[in-house]
């Protein structure tokens, strides 16, 4: 399966914010999650109808993304 035929986007869900299909569950969420460092397990238990391939197709997703849009980072900026 196409990582992709995961996620749906609705303008009627969650404000046509990419979620994964059949869900409220918003991309942006799952890797808010991510990047906060909560483990795969703590969002399975937050969220229990995901699954792993879930997880793989929101982190898919924004790397398409970064393929298309440049986030401003400050040149020599600590993180």
């Amino acid at each position: 399966m196409n990582l992709f035929e995961r996620i749906s986007v609705d303008l009627k869900i969650c404000h046509g914010k990419a979620c994964i299909r059949g869900t409220r569950i918003m991309i942006s969420v799952i890797l808010d999650n991510l990047a906060a460092g909560v483990s795969q397990e703590d969002i399975f238990k937050s969220y229990p109808s995901l699954t792993p391939e879930d997880i793989q197709a929101a982190i898919a997703y924004a790397a398409e993304l970064t393929k298309e849009c440049l986030v401003p980072i400050a040149a020599g900026a600590e993180q």
